[in-house]
């Protein structure tokens, strides 16, 4: 068993494929991967180290595989673990919406007892209002990435933060370069 379990869910891909891309990154044997479409709540006990992923769709609405299993992740006790969050959004389509369904997330393991890291800066991003902004801040609750409108600097996020993640994690392994 790896040392951190990523969870994600995704329709069209996106957030997949940023699972797998962070995963490459942490490297594999220090991160599995699961489709929260395919879990139960006990997955979540054997971790105390977390990566979630979700994506927002329309106006607000939380990614379907989450919104199935809302019900089981607000029963998951996160005291004592450790969660990083990351969030797709588009926030020239969907502006007055970006990243909601991160910041849902991260209400409910928060409430749940967990202890978040990985804070990004909202600088760079262009949106009206936004339930993953943290209040009067200029740091969203987690990564936010916009596959949409900038997928040209996911990359360089994705670098940037999973150096961050690495070390808020306390990671001993080596941080991998990935050309993706």
């Amino acid at each position: 068993m790896a040392q951190i379990g990523l969870f994600f869910g995704s329709d069209e891909g996106n957030t997949e494929s940023v699972a797998y891309r962070i995963q490459q990154r942490l490297g594999s044997d220090v991160v599995d991967v699961f489709d929260v479409a395919d879990v139960t709540q006990l997955e979540f006990a054997e971790y105390d180290k977390i990566i979630l992923g979700i994506s927002t769709w329309d106006f607000g609405q939380i990614q379907s595989d989450w919104e199935e299993f809302w019900g089981d992740i607000e029963q998951v006790p996160f005291a004592g673990k450790t969660v990083a969050l990351f969030g797709l959004g588009d926030q020239f389509g969907y502006g007055d919406f970006f990243l909601d369904a991160m910041g849902m997330l991260h209400d409910v393991v928060v409430k749940n007892g967990a202890r978040i890291v990985g804070h990004w800066p909202t600088e760079g991003y262009d949106f009206e209002a936004s339930k993953a902004k943290i209040p009067d801040q200029d740091l969203f609750v987690g990564l936010a990435l916009d596959e949409d409108q900038q997928p040209e600097l996911t990359k360089s996020r994705l670098d940037q933060w999973c150096a961050q993640i690495h070390q808020a994690f306390e990671l001993t392994t080596p941080l991998h370069s990935i050309d993706d």
